[in-house]
């Protein structure tokens, strides 16, 4: 399923935006789904939970794409 998330400022750091997209309830849960490998940026497999996702970034989780405008 494709999402658009429209951001607020410069950027959001990949777990704050898996949260906002209502991809996890918890800080937590988007922390391990990061360290376990779950989590795509443009493509590419990213472990960092604090990576910053700016303006035509795509992450991919769990069978879901956002697509940040």
């Amino acid at each position: 399923m494709k999402r658009v998330f429209a951001l607020k400022g410069d950027y959001i750091k990949l777990g704050q935006l898996l949260k906002a997209a209502g991809l996890v309830s918890m800080g937590t849960e988007a922390k391990a789904l990061i360290e376990e490998g779950e989590v795509r940026v443009n493509g590419e497999e990213e472990l960092r939970r604090g990576r910053k996702i700016v303006v035509g970034d795509t992450v991919t989780c769990q069978g879901e794409e956002i697509s940040v405008t």
